[in-house]
């Protein structure tokens, strides 16, 4: 296919700029259509990752967002209870079997289709985001693994529904805890590591084009030094754009013009007290000074 051939070209054009391990992790996604595994800390881009995927595919993104607890009831389908209450009280007085009505509210127009039904139900491969895999616990996980190797569920009331069109998978993990060797055998993987200066400044331009060239390169020098201090949540390629808008917003043309200013927008970067705290104007000082 031709889509998988040039996927690069159609990310950077979906304002998404990959390295290239990534961009081959993703084309060999489509090529052999096997999901993909993308770990790597809070922060690195591994949900957008997916998001340009199904922009550079002009797709569908379905996501399902994984936390402690999630059941399979939450992900594949569910009953419209409401619905179908209504529909019974519509027909009390219907001279219509229990068993015909029974079997009018278990159809289809009374389903409630969750992520994992709704990527295998679109006509054309959606992009399904599996996101923050390890946030859900094992039992959950082996459950996932059956619906990758078959692409298929079954509803009792409905019996077994299979995939129309096979989705690209994208699942992310941040590694808090060990995911199973059977599900990373399952999976194609990378490691997503926080971009280097250049690819990062150029993840900044097209954000941004506007944004003076030497101030661009201040920001990004600065968060690249800033995620060496000894922070609890190093700051992510989002927090990043975001200090970026709030310079420029505040009409700072270099960090060094006003210090003080600059140091109140580390909310932008810094999410937690701790790490407020541990970079004072002096830090961050010093930290403009070389990125200057």
């Amino acid at each position: 296919m031709n889509k998988q051939n040039d996927i690069g070209p159609k990310l950077l054009a979906a304002g998404y700029v990959a390295d290239d391990a990534l961009a081959t992790a993703l084309q060999l996604t489509l090529t052999l259509q096997r999901p993909l595994l993308l770990e790597g800390e809070a922060g690195v881009g591994k949900t957008e990752t997916a998001k340009a995927l199904a922009a550079a595919l002009d797709t569908r993104l379905i996501r399902l967002q994984c936390y402690e607890g999630l059941d399979a009831t939450a992900t594949i389908y569910e009953w419209n209870y409401q619905k179908q209450l209504l529909a019974i009280r519509a027909r009390e007085h219907d001279n219509i079997s229990a068993e015909a009505i029974e079997k009018q509210i278990f159809s289809e127009d009374f389903l409630l289709r969750r992520p994992l039904l709704e990527a295998i139900s679109q006509d054309r491969s959606p992009v399904l985001l599996i996101d923050e895999i390890d946030r859900a616990d094992e039992e959950f996980e082996a459950y996932l693994l059956e619906i990758l190797s078959d692409f298929q569920v079954t509803i009792p009331e409905l019996g077994t529904i299979a995939a129309t069109s096979r989705p690209y998978v994208i699942l992310t993990s941040n590694g808090t805890r060990e995911l199973s060797d059977a599900l990373r055998r399952r999976c194609l993987y990378s490691y997503v590591e926080f971009p280097d200066h250049a690819r990062e400044l150029a993840i900044l331009k097209a954000r941004m084009p506007d944004l003076e060239e030497k101030l661009a390169d201040s920001i990004i020098g600065f968060v690249q030094q800033l995620r060496k201090e000894d922070l609890e949540k190093k700051p992510g390629i989002a927090e990043t754009l975001d200090w970026a808008a709030a310079l420029s917003g505040l009409g700072l043309n270099a960090l060094g013009d006003d210090i003080d200013k600059v140091t109140q927008t580390m909310i932008c970067l810094l999410k937690t007290e701790s790490d407020l705290k541990s970079v004072p104007r002096e830090l961050v000082s010093r930290l403009a000074g070389k990125a200057a």
